[in-house]
């Protein structure tokens, strides 16, 4: 069974901690505990391994977040991975920092890398695993708070938090949406 694991953020130096590449933060904590790395591969960078039978492809998409549906969409051709197989690693305002949600499917509520993925591979019914970064910002300023990296006592607690999603990764290729869903979400 193949799975591709999609982590959203922007690349380059100044995006790195920002609350908007925690998709990227996930997938590199991934990549680490499991001894391998990213390679340059086609719209996104790129790595896989092997977990208890399944094959598990980690991409974060070099398109930046506002097109990451072409990288996606171009992974799970590329791979022959079924859509329910694909999950999607984002930020999410909603929820408030560290609090993780799986869902099945969902709207893109407004992230413009959800509507990206959703307008290239044909709709919404694709996992996502929601990373909450909080909404502590001034009327109007969203833009600046998603680019902003995160606060010392956040920072300290990423470790955990990021272990946790790694976790919800794994569990969603063994036992499926539904099951990680019960036993994860906050």
């Amino acid at each position: 069974m193949k799975y591709l694991i999609v982590g959203l953020g922007n690349i380059g130096p100044e995006y790195m901690n920002t609350r908007h590449n925690i998709g990227f933060m996930v997938v590199d904590e991934l990549a680490k505990k499991n001894n391998t790395s990213f390679e340059s591969g086609r719209y996104a960078f790129k790595s896989d391994f092997k977990y208890k039978g399944r094959q598990i492809h980690l991409i974060k998409p070099t398109t930046y977040m506002n097109l990451s549906g072409k990288a996606v969409n171009y992974w799970m051709k590329e791979l022959k991975v079924p859509k329910e197989n694909v999950l999607v690693i984002v930020d999410d305002l909603a929820l408030p920092f560290g609090n993780q949600r799986m869902r099945a499917k969902g709207s893109s509520a407004g992230h413009n890398g959800l509507k990206s993925i959703e307008q290239l591979t044909g709709g919404n019914n694709y996992a996502r695993l929601k990373f909450g970064i909080g909404d502590d910002f001034p009327k109007g300023r969203q833009v600046d708070f998603v680019l902003s990296e995160f606060t010392e006592g956040e920072f300290a607690e990423l470790p955990l938090k990021i272990g946790k999603s790694c976790d919800m990764v794994l569990s969603f290729c063994t036992t499926g949406v539904m099951r990680t869903m019960s036993q994860f979400n906050d």
